[in-house]
C-alpha cells in the first residue's frame, strides 16, 4: 500500500512495529497543523519552530497511548496546546497572536466600518491576549483553528459543556471590555 493512502492509525502501527521511517508521513501529514496552533499561541515564529519540533517528538513518544476512538489530529491539537500551556507555565509567556480571529462587531461594509472593524479587531486581539488560558484557548482552538465544540472538548479533555461554556463566557468577557473601552471613548468625546 502507498503510504499517502494510509490511515493515520495505520501510520503510528507502523511506527510502533519499528518501522519509524513511517513518523515522517505523520509529520509532513500534521506540520502545518502543529505550527498554526503553537504560533497563535505564543506569537515569536523562532519559539513556534522550536515547539514545533519538540511537539512531534512528545508525539512520537506517546504514540502507543493514541487510540483510534479520536481523530489523530485531534489528539495532535491536545498534545500540541497541552505542550504550549506547559512552556508558556514555564516561561510565563504571555502572548497570543488573534491576527486571524474573525468577529464580526459591525455588519456594514462601508470604507468607515471596515476600518473600525479593523480598528476593533486590534484591540480584541489585545483583549484576547488578557483571557486566562481556560478561555483564550478554546477560543483559538474553535475561531482560528476552525475546530468543532467537540474536538475541542476532546483535545483539550474536558467535557462538551465545559468547552461550550468556556467560550461563551471568554466571548462576554471581551464583549463587556470592549464596551467598557467603547464607552470610555464616548466620554473623551462628550469631554471635548
Amino acid at each position: 500500500m502507498n503510504v499517502k493512502e494510509m490511515t493515520d492509525f495505520e501510520l503510528v502501527q507502523k511506527c510502533l512495529n519499528g518501522e519509524k521511517e513511517y513518523f515522517s508521513e505523520i509529520i509532513a501529514r500534521h506540520k502545518n497543523l502543529v505550527y498554526s496552533v503553537v504560533l497563535k499561541m505564543i506569537n515569536n515564529q523562532e519559539d513556534a519552530n522550536d515547539l514545533s519540533q519538540e511537539v512531534f517528538i512528545k508525539i512520537y513518544k506517546n504514540l502507543d497511548k493514541y487510540f483510534p476512538d479520536f481523530k489523530f489530529s485531534t489528539w495532535v491539537v491536545r498534545i500540541t496546546t497541552n505542550h504550549v500551556i506547559d512552556y508558556r507555565r514555564k516561561k510565563k509567556y504571555e502572548t497570543v497572536s488573534a491576527e486571524e480571529v474573525e468577529y464580526k462587531l459591525v455588519s456594514e461594509s462601508t470604507p468607515e466600518q471596515d476600518y473600525l472593524q479593523k480598528e476593533e479587531k486590534l484591540i480584541l486581539n489585545k483583549l484576547l491576549e488578557s483571557l486566562p488560558d481556560i478561555y483564550k484557548v478554546p477560543i483559538v482552538l474553535y475561531h482560528q483553528q476552525g475546530l468543532s465544540y467537540q474536538e475541542i472538548a476532546e483535545a483539550i479533555n474536558e467535557p462538551l459543556s465545559k468547552v461550550k461554556n468556556r467560550i461563551f463566557r471568554g466571548r462576554k468577557m471581551l464583549k463587556e471590555e470592549l464596551l467598557k473601552m467603547k464607552e470610555g471613548d464616548d466620554i473623551g468625546l462628550q469631554q471635548s
